[in-house]
């Protein structure tokens, strides 16, 4: 068994090595025929140091930040080729490859660039933090109550900006000496703001029940995939019933570590399908297309597993169950919402129907999810939470400026060879 897992892994690394390669000429072509950018342009950069695979991490701010580019234009500094010609493909924003230091040493000696933007705690991050007399600001990729959202990480970060008062909360909770106060700023969810997708069905007199779990993970504490301990028996039990529709959206990792894991992911794609051969007016849906907002402007229910589906779903303040983890190894902060939330345990998964009625008509229940609403996101007013990013970026802006002209003389970045794309 060791000779053919160890084959397999040989295998994978060609692969990868085939792909990188590949993808790393492709978007070389693409930027010599775009050309180069603009001198002088760019203030605001978004630092993804990622693959292809972590795209979710990006898309979901491609419409606030393309708000946000009609007064500051942003572009996005790419390190990985895979990433960078997923970022090209997508067209959202323009795009640097900056796969070695020095390119971007070269970009930031033609770009002005005062404030930097990440999405995710990559390591390579750090490569960035060597530059200072500019902000770096972590923004991350969604709201939640996962280890992940109070890594003493944020530290490195000269900001962060969170969507409430609950993450100010649970940093205070878990970081020792970190001025929250200072260093973090409330937004709220831009991405609210701007959902996106056409649903593509007709909607009828069907109860709609978005499932959207997340991956396995890739550690015990992070063990909060649904899939094989909930999912296969909760869609199981809505497709039996005509009065529902399901919406599964799965995470787009499920099985990189777990393959059984992605085996049952795969058994329940084809259980959708199958429900849909058989009765074509059910018109349940497999989503994992890159746009999201109208799954939960569409569902009348959530099922999310502890993720940032569970706080996208609660910016939109309509019912969700979420799963419970089986693994007692995983880590729970029931500090906030998840200390009130609407359980979905394994045992009551082939009894969904009647948790997913439950949290449609309790009122303790809806009252209980307007409480947190407020408390994680503050004002979700339509463009409430995109005037609170935009005054963010200001005041960002104006503190540089403010910073800058009290500075006797610049400190240009460490010189570096002319090679990378600017």
């Amino acid at each position: 068994m060791g000779v053919v897992r160890d084959a397999k892994k040989a295998v994978d690394l060609v692969r990868k090595a085939v792909k990188g390669r590949n993808a790393y000429r492709a978007v070389r072509a693409a930027l010599t025929e775009r050309g180069p950018l603009e001198r002088g342009r760019y203030q605001i950069a978004v630092y993804f140091a990622d693959s292809d695979v972590n795209m979710y991490q990006m898309r979901q701010w491609y419409k606030p930040l393309q708000e946000l580019a009609k007064t500051w234009p942003v572009l996005v500094l790419a390190r990985n080729a895979a990433g960078a010609q997923a970022l090209i493909a997508d067209g959202a924003l323009p795009v640097a490859f900056v796969p070695e230091v020095r390119g971007i040493e070269r970009l930031l000696r033609r770009q002005d660039i005062r404030v930097v933007l990440y999405v995710n705690q990559n390591t390579r991050n750090f490569q960035m933090f060597r530059y200072g007399r500019r902000w770096h600001v972590f923004i991350n990729h969604g709201e939640s109550d996962k280890m992940y959202m109070t890594t003493n990480q944020y530290k490195a970060y000269d900001y962060a900006l969170v969507a409430g008062q609950a993450a100010r909360d649970r940093l205070s909770r878990t970081l020792w000496d970190y001025d929250v106060e200072r260093r973090t700023i409330e937004i709220g969810r831009p991405q609210a703001d701007h959902y996106s997708g056409v649903v593509p069905y007709e909607p009828d007199d069907r109860t709609v029940v978005l499932y959207a779990p997340t991956w396995e993970g890739d550690r015990p504490a992070a063990f909060y995939g649904s899939v094989r301990s909930h999912g296969e028996a909760l869609v199981s039990a809505l497709l039996s019933d005509p009065r529902y529709r399901v919406i599964y959206r799965p995470h787009p990792r499920s099985g990189v570590v777990d393959p059984e894991f992605g085996e049952a992911n795969r058994r329940i794609i084809r259980a959708l399908r199958a429900a849909n051969q058989a009765d074509p007016s059910a018109h349940h849906v497999y989503d994992d297309r890159p746009e999201l907002g109208w799954q939960l402007a569409a569902a009348d229910v959530a099922i999310v597993d502890i993720s940032a589906m569970v706080y996208d779903r609660l910016a939109a303040g309509r019912p969700l169950l979420v799963t419970r983890p089986v693994d007692e190894r995983a880590q729970v902060d029931e500090g906030g919402y998840l200390g009130a939330c609407e359980w979905l345990h394994a045992r009551d998964a082939a009894d969904v129907i009647a948790q997913v009625e439950r949290v449609r008509s309790d009122a303790e229940a809806t009252a209980r999810l307007q409480h947190w609403v407020r408390h994680y996101f503050g004002d979700t007013a339509p463009g409430a939470p995109t005037q609170r990013f935009h005054a963010a970026i200001e005041r960002l802006m104006g503190e540089w400026e403010a910073w800058h002209t009290r500075t006797d003389e610049d400190v240009a970045p460490d010189e570096g060879d002319d090679e990378g794309e600017d």
